[in-house]
């Protein structure tokens, strides 16, 4: 077998999946637990957030409802029916981005959605945040690892293909999310650091290409309004001014729950979407900005141990990939609102309003609870 080097053969008298009335419904409780912790604690600062609309925050009930649903059923599914479907889901996915450019919905200057008949509107690009990891984990991992450069460029040209249609819609910021989820893959397959130099030296020559060629004028701007928010206070400077002013009038224990200024006189835009942080960070103080962090870092840990403990290179590659996707979103929202990072459009995962983000995470986390809870430990 190709991948007998990276798999942990546990061949015993007899066999059978860990204890636990959660973990037999394959759920793993510690990390559902931290989930519902945060989901539960985001809908409080969503009702601020959104000022004070209970209509907000049933929708996004209703959302965390569909998402668990959602991440119940991939965790039911065996590990081996993700690598069995791989190629299919990523050519499916392919697809529906190239539907996109073709008779996707359009708003706001960017086409994104698909409209088919009989089904909600949707998103075909957050869909490829679980296809293109799951599909470079099942390419590398059916050959010896650490991949050679051959292995590595057909990987690579797995992860850039999606990316290109999606900076195509355009929408740089999920094009990016999607790009790392797979390079997390390539990377945790044991890239040599030889390649990885190689790779950043690539980054580097294509950086001036990209600004001169792919990206667009507005997101040029976001770029120099990171660098200098001051230039244009009353236009491009001002989500960030404002951001920036909401966090650092919270100070150490914030100014109540429902009493932030910034968000609730409408200074601080989207609020209740990508800005969310801010309105915590008003409100809870220094005291609420580090219990989030808290519950985040605890979250990843938890995934680090399922991929970790996964019992072979394809689960590890997966479960590795998704958790550092999901720390990426976290440090890419929080990065933004900050000013250390250009506004991308990263919402905040499990806290801020929307539907689409928050069924692809959870469906992200049952796939990871199905890779650990689908483990068959000795007995004897």
């Amino acid at each position: 077998m190709a991948e007998r080097d990276f798999v942990r053969h546990m061949q015993g008298p007899s066999l059978h999946n860990p204890r636990g009335l959660l973990n037999r419904i394959h759920l793993d409780p510690i990390l559902l637990v931290l989930l519902l912790l945060l989901l539960g604690g985001g809908l409080f600062v969503l009702y601020s957030g959104g000022d004070s609309s209970m209509a907000i925050v049933e929708s996004q009930v209703a959302r965390i409802g569909v998402a668990l649903v959602v991440m119940f059923v991939f965790a039911q599914l065996d590990p081996s029916v993700y690598r069995r479907w791989a190629p299919w889901l990523y050519a499916l996915g392919l697809i529906a981005l190239a539907a996109v450019l073709l008779v996707g919905v359009g708003a706001k200057g960017a086409q994104r959605w698909l409209a088919l008949p009989g089904l909600p509107r949707f998103q075909p690009s957050e869909f490829m945040k679980l296809a293109v990891p799951i599909m470079a984990a099942w390419y590398l991992s059916r050959h010896y690892l650490p991949p050679r450069f051959s292995r590595v460029a057909v990987a690579l040209a797995i992860v850039f293909l999606p990316m290109i249609l999606i900076v195509e819609q355009p929408d740089l910021g999920t094009a990016l999310l999607v790009g790392l989820a797979g390079l997390f893959v390539v990377f945790f397959a044991g890239l040599s650091w030889k390649l990885l130099g190689a790779f950043f030296g690539m980054a580097g020559v294509a950086a001036p290409v990209m600004w001169f060629f792919v990206m667009r004028e507005y997101q040029k701007q976001r770029v120099l309004t990171l660098l200098d928010p001051e230039s244009d206070p009353l236009g491009a400077g001002w989500n960030i001014i404002q951001s920036k002013t909401a966090i650092g009038s919270g100070g150490l224990m914030g100014k109540g729950w429902l009493q932030g200024t910034q968000s609730h006189l409408d200074f601080l835009p989207e609020s209740h979407t990508d800005f969310i942080v801010a309105v915590l960070a008003e409100e809870f103080g220094f005291i609420g900005v580090v219990a989030l962090m808290t519950l985040y870092f605890l979250i990843i840990a938890r995934c680090l141990y399922i991929a970790v403990n996964a019992q072979d290179s394809f689960g590890r590659l997966v479960a590795g990939a998704l958790t550092m996707t999901f720390f990426i979103y976290v440090f890419v929202n929080i990065g933004m609102v900050s000013g250390i990072l250009p506004i991308v459009g990263v919402p905040l995962p499990m806290v801020s309003y929307g539907g689409t983000s928050i069924v692809t995470l959870m469906a992200a986390f049952g796939v990871m609870m199905s890779i650990h809870t689908h483990r068959r430990m000795i007995t004897a």
